[in-house]
């Protein structure tokens, strides 16, 4: 697995939840690509208007094209079986309205996802519907890492926060809470995780202010320093980025009673920050050991399903190797992300060379 470590400051877009639908896709004929000695790898792509925005920017589909590869809107109105043909689908929509038109034409024309996938075999969906909303719902999303119970002499170890979910009942929070062992303060979450929004509780009479369905996560000091860890195929790349200061016992003190505190965009600040890594404390500013991450994210996606990802790591302050993964993102925003044309379009041609060498393989067979 690669590992490519860099620093940068700044926060990912927010998913548009609104779905684009486009008329303007077409088959491989329409793509007017002329050489015939480059193998044409066709990607079809159903994302929202803002993703496509943010992902699909020229620079990247101009090197994309020079190395064969081309973008083809799926029109969401046409059955996907009257398009392409495709060596890669690529999607990421929300809402039960593209859930419902996905599993109508899986059902309609493809029978289901999985017999698709055993009778296509050389069409890759990036990724499994069902592993995506896996990560969606931050009840399950760090259930692997937390059986994963990463821990290694040299490296050190990787867990997850204690967490409780809170489904209804403002009002039993508190107690559950009591019940559950956690710690003030309390970071509250959205328990679908299609939202950055989230909450910092500082004492037990806040709680009953919090609106579930939730999930409470107990707040770790770590140096006011997120790792993103973005995962593309088998390439890793790590960047530093702001986040909540730590919260000191005589801050807890000082709180007033009912204190809530809301952050939408918890890094917003940090966009305007990009010289103040060099300042920060080493320890802090320090990078996750490469060996751990390549560890980290090879299980994880493995055991996700996922190839596109990304995840919310700290380091607990004042130690150097226990860290904890307190986020995952499915297709995170890659457009931000150092050098993202080359490690995407280099993931897309070895995808399609792997399927074309598994696929010669199977007709070579006697």
């Amino acid at each position: 697995m690669r590992l490519m470590q860099e620093e940068m400051i700044g926060y990912e877009s927010e998913e548009e939840r609104e779905m684009e639908s486009s008329s303007s896709c077409g088959s491989i004929v329409d793509l007017g690509f002329q050489e015939k000695s480059m193998k044409v790898v066709v990607v079809g792509y159903a994302l929202t208007s803002k993703k496509i925005k943010s992902f699909l920017q020229p620079k990247f589909e101009g090197l994309a094209r020079n190395k064969g590869i081309f973008f083809v809107a799926i029109d969401q109105t046409r059955p996907l079986s009257d398009q392409g043909p495709f060596d890669i689908v690529l999607h990421k929509l929300s809402g039960k309205e593209w859930q419902q038109i996905l599993e109508l034409k899986m059902q309609t024309r493809w029978y289901c996802y999985g017999d698709y996938r055993l009778t296509h075999p050389e069409v890759t969906v990036l990724d499994p519907p069902s592993a995506i909303q896996h990560v969606y719902n931050r009840q399950s999303m760090l259930e692997d890492v937390a059986d994963l119970d990463l821990s290694d002499a040299a490296y050190g170890s990787v867990g997850v926060p204690k967490q409780l979910v809170i489904e209804k009942d403002p009002s039993s929070i508190p107690d559950a809470v009591k019940q559950a062992g956690l710690a003030l303060p309390l970071v509250a979450k959205p328990l679908v995780a299609k939202s950055h929004e989230l909450s910092l509780a500082y004492d037990e009479y806040s709680l009953e202010k919090l609106e579930p369905p939730l999930v409470l996560q107990e707040f770790i000091n770590h140096g006011g320093v997120v790792f993103k860890v973005y995962i593309v195929g088998d390439a890793v790349k790590v960047v530093r980025r702001f986040s909540l200061p730590d919260v000191s016992k005589r801050d807890l003190s000082r709180r007033s009673v009912g204190g809530v505190f809301r952050f939408p965009r918890v890094s917003c600040a940090a966009q305007s920050a990009d010289d103040s890594v060099a300042d920060l404390d080493p320890c802090i500013a320090e990078l996750p050991p490469r060996a751990l991450l390549e560890r980290l994210a090879r299980e994880l996606r493995r055991r996700l399903g996922l190839h596109l990802f990304n995840l919310d790591m700290i380091r607990e302050h004042g130690t150097r190797d226990r860290f904890y993964v307190i986020d995952i993102n499915y297709f995170p925003g890659y457009g931000k992300m150092p050098e993202y044309e080359h490690i995407f379009t280099d993931f897309l041609l070895n995808l399609a060379k792997s399927k074309y060498k598994k696929r010669s393989s199977a007709t070579s067979l006697p």
